[in-house]
């Protein structure tokens, strides 16, 4: 029988890491959330536990004002408990599962897991890893054969409590109990999980990258607008109304970019490696801090009751709109329930929606098709004990 987990530790108070926090507290399992000391204390501030405390006391707060809730209950809270890695650390070796959900560096990760090599030494805590896109190889390099054992990626997406995937990545080393633990932890989770293999970006991200970058290059050959896009690449395609740019500024157009760049620089052999290359006008964007939500403004601003758009052509803000025939067609097409039926119907429809949806659907579900065994042993799910 497998053991479940029954306490965690998160390493890290920042969005991702906080919002695992609270979904672990959702699934009634208490949380140590762990951060840094903050670097411009002063000395007497230095002294209090309080403040350095600081980023993770900061982080709860965040976390209880979230919109949309982070927690199924505000009591939910009180199975949080914070710290600091300096003062707290060794706490995490009474966990059962530990989730770095650190800064995106693989100099700082790899010294921090050297500490946690030894404190979890003759323990059997899992160590996990929320990164999108480093290696396990790397990661782990020149750590004991006990911590490989127990170490792999558990890639939960933003925000953790609604985006129901899961992603699990197992090393060369990782234990079959290890693996079955997480997996057994993330359905306590409710999450929907895949196995995916140790590639760059793993599944979802390789794919969906592919897939935005050939939606985003296609917009500029044919002359279209983000309106126009996310009219088509939403609900008439089967997607959320979020589409494909509304969800870049959920996401963040510097995530974006470090995950495009990601796979440009990892990937030189891809046969779609091109596809991986980044506009000029979004990396404008992203040097002017346009960045999606976190900013108030990416592809598109909130200007009071009104929406302005970003034009790519003069990367300046402007009154919302898009093409109206394409408008019209698309919310025609949204109106059908079946959504086998309405993505049939929308490549169908003659002129640009068509031919837009086509191009995009067809080579993304291509690129997808030729990942399998490179990315993933199964088009489904993959899991080896």
């Amino acid at each position: 029988m497998t053991r479940p987990i029954r306490r965690i530790a998160v390493l890290g108070a920042g969005v991702m890491g906080s919002g695992i926090a609270a979904h672990c507290a959702n699934a009634g399992l208490p949380v140590l959330l762990l951060d840094i000391v903050p670097p411009k204390l002063s000395d007497k501030e230095k002294q209090s536990k309080a403040a350095r405390d600081g980023f993770a006391a900061g982080a709860l707060d965040k976390l209880k004002k979230a919109r949309p809730a982070a927690f199924f209950h505000p009591r939910n809270t009180q199975l949080i408990s914070i710290g600091n890695f300096d003062d707290d650390l060794a706490k995490v070796a009474d966990c059962d599962l530990i989730v770095e959900a650190i800064i995106e560096k693989l100099d700082i990760k790899r010294a921090l897991f050297e500490k946690l090599d030894a404190l979890t030494t003759g323990k059997d805590t899992i160590i996990a890893s929320n990164t999108s896109g480093l290696r396990i190889a790397e990661m782990i390099e020149g750590r004991s054969a006990s911590f490989r054992q127990r170490f792999l990626v558990t890639h939960f997406f933003n925000p953790p409590r609604y985006m129901k995937l899961l992603e699990l990545v197992a090393g060369p080393d990782t234990s079959a109990e290890a693996k079955a633990r997480c997996e057994a932890w993330g359905k306590d989770l409710g999450k929907g999980i895949v196995w995916a293999k140790d590639t760059p970006n793993f599944i979802a991200n390789r794919i969906g990258t592919q897939s935005m970058m050939t939606g985003i290059h296609l917009m500029l050959e044919m002359g279209l607008q983000p309106e126009d896009v996310d009219a088509i690449t939403g609900v008439p395609m089967g997607h959320p109304k979020s589409a494909s740019f509304r969800t870049a500024d959920m996401v963040g157009l510097d995530t974006l970019v470090h995950v495009v760049d990601n796979c440009h620089a990892s990937l030189p052999k891809d046969e779609d490696r091109e596809v991986f290359t980044v506009p000029p006008f979004i990396r404008k964007m992203v040097e002017q801090g346009r960045l999606g939500d976190k900013t108030k403004g990416g592809f598109y601003q909130k200007k009071g009751k009104d929406v302005a758009t970003l034009d790519p052509a003069s990367g300046e803000y402007r009154a919302k709109g898009g093409d109206e025939a394409i408008a019209k067609a698309t919310k025609a097409l949204a109106k059908i329930e079946d959504p086998r039926e309405r993505v049939k119907k929308l490549v169908a429809t003659p002129g640009v929606v068509g031919d837009y949806a086509w191009k995009t659907l067809s080579r993304s579900l291509a690129y997808a098709a030729r990942r399998i065994g490179e990315i993933t042993d199964d088009v489904r799910r993959s899991m080896t004990a």
